[in-house]
């Protein structure tokens, strides 16, 4: 009873990562001597949104977060990292990741497309600004 009871709060606590490690053993005997070996093995289930890595990557994980939701239609205020660049269709030409002050996440995004460069900028992993050429955004 209390595993799943660990589980659901592991899941309701947003922003959480949940590990789970063991171990096994294993016999063998051979010409009377007996051997046993010890494999160790661990996983891991985050939480968390995926987010993008220094090289414009999405980071690998399996989901629980309730927020998951469907692609947007449209690159908007409010879409994630990851959201953005499948919508682009292509990895960004440059990411840079650094924290604010107060402690926040915040990413530039930078697209080098033919009409001019396009910077992308999150907080907390939530888009809040569009600079594009002439000044747009």
């Amino acid at each position: 009873m209390r595993l799943p009871v660990l589980f659901l709060c592991a899941a309701a606590l947003g922003g959480c990562s949940v590990d789970m490690g063991g171990f096994a053993f294993q016999s063998e005997t051979k010409g009377g001597v007996t051997t046993t070996t010890t494999t160790t093995g661990s996983a891991g289930i985050s939480t968390r949104e995926p987010v993008l890595t220094p090289e414009g990557e999405c980071s690998v994980g399996v989901s629980l977060d309730p927020s998951t939701r469907p692609l947007p239609k449209e690159i908007a205020p409010g879409i994630t990292e990851c959201e953005l660049v499948k919508l682009k269709g292509k990895a960004p030409t440059d990411v840079l990741i650094g924290e604010s002050g107060k402690g926040q996440r915040e990413v530039q995004v930078l697209y080098a497309e033919p009409g001019g460069r396009e910077l992308y900028l999150f907080t907390d992993n939530r888009l809040g600004r569009i600079v594009k050429p002439g000044g747009e955004g």
